[in-house]
């Protein structure tokens, strides 16, 4: 099954594709410029949330570039410490060593691959069609099958499963984290994060101290105690152990609790935000037009900055770093 992936609606673009001039974001006030601190061997190629491709098919992950080639022609899914996890143009699931050895593992599914996340003998699989799997890395057998509503149209961003000690949490293609006994088999439950039809996979997942938040791009869900709901039309999140922080399509810096009670809120007319950081006392927003906003946690005072970047370079942010093109800047 082919996916549509994207941001906007057909509608939308047909609309924007009228429009003779497009609205950009401009600051009144730039206190000067954000110098690039390093380079790297090549231009971002794929991105994703754990790591990034290069050009030449180095890998980079939020440590930084890796000395680990990967083919160029492959996509890139998703890597920890042990494993890089790929599709190749067959349809096959490669996991790749993360030390650079030649022990690759194929898993031979013939069909698209969402999202995937390995633990231990554990390897967690959304396909593209919504179904969910669990298989053993050691004999590749299939331990655990649950299919689910296929989407129409997702968000490139997709989160990949989460491990979090026995069970494994799916972020589905269609706005639900099912949660799975990987020791059992067993399917516990099923919570759902946004019901809308169009673009609504989940696109992030964080958990801190027992308490879950995960956002599709039309809302947030945070789950502990109790659940809460917001509905935003989010293009990035960041949840830190102080809070929650999101940025919108209405060009919004917003603030939020661990439990979503609303906190502050700051606009910047005409912004499209591309990337989010929290580091130490401040919030980092990305600006497509190549400005960099650095916000106090509370969003009462910012400062804005140019960055030496163009508005269609694929982002990474790494730890402490924004990754763009063939370069970054620090942020620590």
């Amino acid at each position: 099954m082919k996916l549509l992936f994207g941001t906007v609606s057909l509608a939308a673009v047909l609309l924007l594709s009228g429009c003779s001039h497009k609205e950009v974001y401009k600051p009144d006030n730039v206190k000067g410029e954000w110098r690039t601190a390093g380079r790297l061997s090549a231009s971002i190629a794929q991105t994703g949330q754990s790591a990034a491709m290069l050009d030449n098919g180095h890998l980079l992950t939020s440590d930084g570039e890796k000395n680990i080639k990967l083919p160029k022609d492959f996509r890139l899914i998703n890597a920890n410490r042990e494993w890089v996890i790929t599709q190749s143009t067959e349809g096959n699931m490669v996991l790749f060593p993360a030390d650079g050895t030649d022990a690759k593992v194929t898993f031979e599914f013939k069909r698209d691959v969402a999202a995937a996340s390995i633990q231990d003998d554990v390897v967690a699989v959304l396909f593209a069609n919504n179904e969910m799997a669990l298989y053993s890395l050691e004999s590749k057998k299939l331990l655990f099958k649950e299919s689910a509503n296929a989407p129409i149209a997702v968000d490139a961003r997709i989160a990949n499963p989460y491990f979090l000690k026995e069970l494994v949490l799916f972020m589905t293609l269609d706005g639900k984290i099912v949660i799975v006994n990987s020791e059992t088999k067993q399917l516990l439950r099923s919570v759902v994060v946004n019901s809308s039809e169009y673009f609504n996979n989940i696109t992030y997942m964080n958990v801190i101290d027992n308490n879950l938040v995960a956002a599709t791009g039309n809302g947030v869900l945070a789950l502990s105690q109790k659940e809460s709901r917001e509905k935003y039309e989010i293009r990035n999140i960041v949840y830190a152990t102080d809070g929650i922080w999101l940025t919108t399509k209405q060009g919004e810096v917003i603030a939020l609790s661990p439990t979503l009670q609303f906190k502050a809120k700051k606009k910047f007319p005409f912004a499209h935000f591309v990337g989010l950081s929290v580091q130490n006392d401040r919030v980092y927003a990305l600006e497509q037009e190549g400005y960099m906003i650095a916000l106090s946690k509370n969003l009462l005072t910012y400062d804005v900055y140019d960055v030496d970047m163009d508005a269609d370079n694929k982002i990474f942010i790494g730890d402490g770093r924004f990754y763009f093109d063939d370069r970054y800047i620090n942020i620590q």
